[in-house]
């Protein structure tokens, strides 16, 4: 029995420790094998390739998607590869950073030359360069996963370790195949007894990965090796503990490492931007009944948290406290509206056109507020068109914060007066509060500038001051 293993970006830029800890450590012979590692790209190089996935800063994608001049994109690409460069060097003697180099290198002139072959096709009239914008993204990416692939793969070789690099990233591939063919060819041949397969993030595959998972691609590339080869357990490596909140915020002395929890907490985390894994990753696990583990990288006896589909914590409790910064909050306010389900249809649909993630809605008789992430150029657009489109609405816009508190069984006696009064002893004021029947997460919207107040008053209230039971853990 195996486990599926991936690596996140941050934790793959600390690589020299992860060598003492998860990929080799104390382990001798057997014990290094009947194991897959899905890494990730080093940190902030898809940034780099793509755009940042905060700010939104373009990367060597939006320099070419421009198309403005070819000079920028390459520029862009170069920088890339110098970086990569200053990676392989800290990582490897001379003689094994010269087939690091070569490997990468190599990818990138390449990668070169066939974008600026499409963009000479496209000068001509009848090929447009927005019908390849994917693949050319979906290219870029790779370079990514590529590179932190083959240089692990070179690390743990020169270690004595059997380690076969799993490349899915379709270089010089003629024709693509399915996702799931795709994994079940490429392991096909493995001995996962005497194999340590080290797999690229990213799949080329003819559903196209970024087409419908964007940058989550690496999650789902985990999770169908761990459902295709029937893992017994996925693990997820990260830099941190799934806990019970932000220890930058809070305070690494107040708060504690979730043991277990399950997939459904894991959706709400990342509907707020926190993600323990992608959902619809996360959605093949849980139909295959593959335990989920989040394990910190760097304390590698510790057990982690473990979550699965039926857990429930023995007694009523708030898990975590979680949040998110930067949200809109766009409220439209029309009479007319009453009784139209089709503001709501509309609405929705605009927002999904600008790509903006609707993290909650609320709404009344008159009224439809809209809490929205997302780049503050597309929200101002969406203002715009909404107030176009609805020439006798009021649309305001709200810069504000969410808090949750979120646990596998929240239905706790007295939880929402615990919650008005923790923040009104800190002179916080809830602009809006959204509970669902469900009882596994409430939403307090408060102003921005409160957040962390916020943050810090509910996990002293809620659960610092309250017994986790048995979603505690402490190190094994």
């Amino acid at each position: 029995m195996h486990t599926v293993e991936k690596i996140g970006g941050t934790s793959m830029s600390r690589f020299d420790e992860l060598l003492k800890t998860i990929l080799i450590g104390e382990r001798q012979e057997a014990e290094l094998y009947q194991r897959i590692f899905v890494v990730s790209a080093y940190a902030g190089i898809t940034n780099r390739l793509l755009e940042h996935k905060k700010t939104g800063e373009p990367g060597v994608y939006a320099s070419f998607a421009e198309a403005e001049n070819e000079t920028a994109w390459i520029q862009a690409l170069e920088l890339v590869r110098s970086q990569m460069l200053e990676i392989n060097a800290s990582l490897f003697e001379p003689g094994v950073c010269k087939q690091s180099d070569a490997f990468i290198s190599t990818r990138i002139d390449e990668a070169i030359a066939w974008m600026k072959s499409l963009q000479s096709l496209c000068a001509c009239g009848h090929f447009q360069l927005d019908e390849h914008l994917l693949k050319v993204r979906e290219m870029l990416a790779s370079l990514g996963e590529s590179h932190s692939a083959f240089n692990t793969v070179l690390a743990l070789q020169n270690e004595g370790v059997n380690a076969k690099l799993i490349d899915l990233s379709g270089w010089h591939q003629s024709q693509p195949k399915s996702f799931d063919e795709t994994i079940i060819e490429h392991f096909a041949k493995v001995d996962l007894v005497t194999e340590l397969p080290i797999v690229t993030g990213y799949t080329h595959c003819k559903e196209g990965v970024m087409k419908v998972f964007d940058r989550g691609y690496s999650e789902m590339t985990f999770s169908k090796i761990a459902t295709l080869t029937q893992a017994a357990e996925a693990i997820i490596h990260k830099e941190y503990h799934l806990s019970s909140a932000d220890p930058a915020v809070v305070g690494v002395d107040k708060i504690v490492t979730i043991g277990r929890t399950n997939y459904d907490v894991a959706d709400q985390l990342s509907n707020l931007g926190m993600e323990a894994i992608h959902p619809k990753a996360a959605k093949g696990l849980r139909q295959k009944g593959i335990k989920l583990r989040i394990k910190n990288a760097f304390e590698p006896h510790h057990t982690g948290t473990l979550i699965t589909q039926d857990y429930k914590s023995a007694e009523p409790c708030v898990e975590i406290i979680a949040g998110r910064r930067n949200v809109f909050a766009i409220e439209i306010f029309d009479q007319d509206m009453l009784g139209d389900s089709q503001y709501d249809i509309e609405l929705s649909a605009l927002l999904h056109q600008l790509k903006l993630y609707v993290v909650n809605r609320d709404s009344d008789a008159n009224s439809i507020t809209y809490y929205v992430a997302g780049s503050r150029k597309m929200v101002n657009r969406a203002v715009r068109l909404v107030a176009d489109a609805y020439s006798g609405a009021d649309v305001t816009l709200h810069k504000v914060a969410i808090v949750s508190a979120i646990g596998s069984d929240l239905k706790v006696s007295g939880i929402l007066a615990k919650t008005v009064s923790a923040l009104a002893k800190h002179n916080i004021s809830i602009q809006a509060l959204h509970q669902s029947i469900r009882q596994v997460e409430m939403q307090c919207i408060v102003d921005e500038g409160d957040y962390e107040g916020a943050v810090k008053a509910l996990h002293h209230a809620l659960i610092e001051q309250e017994d986790h039971g048995d979603v505690i853990c402490a190190a094994a």
